[in-house]
């Protein structure tokens, strides 16, 4: 909780203003942020300074692993995030790629479990780490990348948390995640769970050890109209102790989480936390 608030500091106090060509907004921006999570220990890094919906966080990565191209099937396990990137942005309506109403295109999880091969097949990103890691095997490439310049035009977001490499020192198993863009009074709440919840659940079903998740951002920005709120409300509070996660032992295997996982196999044991803020969300 304390390197976040620090973050949020730090732009407030060392930002540059930046015009964001995509919302017509102002943005305090800093480059450069590294955000480390203890999962070992359990430390889940929920925002106590706010109220925070830590379940739509873990259900949109949910989503991601099962390759959900429709915001309807993210809705359907109780993450709304996508409802307005696949319904209300204008230059993806007017895309001829575009599907009809939810459609969110070939982002995120299309791309880490259906990458397009040159040969017209498929490419399963996940099912190779995932098999590796099951073996006790780290290549040095177990990397799952959203990241596809080549179909940026086929789907309705490019990635912001673009792509997570796992690394296995023995019997432990460590996540580097990289993020290009992230709205912090916002988004890095949600992507920070994320983050550990990821490293928690490979590791639990590969039979592996959690370790430490590093998260590395490259843009870290606050909005122009998230800024008051930021500085003269969340920041003069004080944070409680991190929460615990607790995750379903029963959850065993890639088709567990596949098919019958949902969000009553998780749970937050011990969450503190002051009032929410109606932070403004940019599309």
């Amino acid at each position: 909780m304390k390197q976040y608030l620090a973050l949020c500091q730090r732009i407030i106090d060392e930002g540059n203003w930046i015009e964001n060509k995509r919302t017509g907004k102002n943005c305090l921006t800093v480059i450069d942020a590294d955000l480390t999570y203890d999962v070992a220990n359990n430390e889940f890094p929920l925002v106590t300074t706010r109220k925070s919906f830590w379940k739509a966080a873990i259900a949109e990565f949910l989503g991601y692993i099962r390759g959900y191209d429709n915001a309807a099937d993210f809705r359907a396990l109780g993450a709304k995030t996508w409802d307005a990137n696949a319904n209300d942005n204008e230059a993806w309506l007017n895309n001829p790629a575009r599907k009809g109403e939810d459609d969110m295109g070939r982002v995120y999880g299309v791309q880490g479990r259906r990458w397009q091969k040159p040969d017209g097949s498929t490419l399963d990103q996940l099912r190779k780490i995932v098999d590796n890691l099951s073996d006790g095997f780290d290549d040095r490439g177990e990397i799952l990348t959203f990241y596809n310049p080549g179909e940026f035009e086929l789907g309705c977001l490019r990635p912001c948390m673009h792509t997570h490499t796992f690394s296995l020192l023995g019997d432990t198993l460590y996540l580097t995640s990289y993020q290009r863009s992230c709205d912090v009074p916002l988004g890095l709440n949600f992507n920070q769970c994320q983050v550990f919840w990821f490293l928690a659940i490979m590791a639990q079903i590969t039979g592996h050890k959690p370790g430490k998740a590093y998260h590395k951002i490259v843009n870290a920005h606050i909005y122009e109209d998230q800024v008051e709120l930021m500085r003269d409300v969340q920041l003069k509070r004080e944070p409680f102790d991190p929460p615990k996660l607790h995750i379903n032992p029963d959850i065993k295997s890639l088709e567990d989480i596949e098919t019958w996982v949902t969000m009553e196999d998780f749970s937050v044991e011990g969450y503190q936390y002051h009032d929410a803020i109606a932070y403004p969300f940019s599309v």
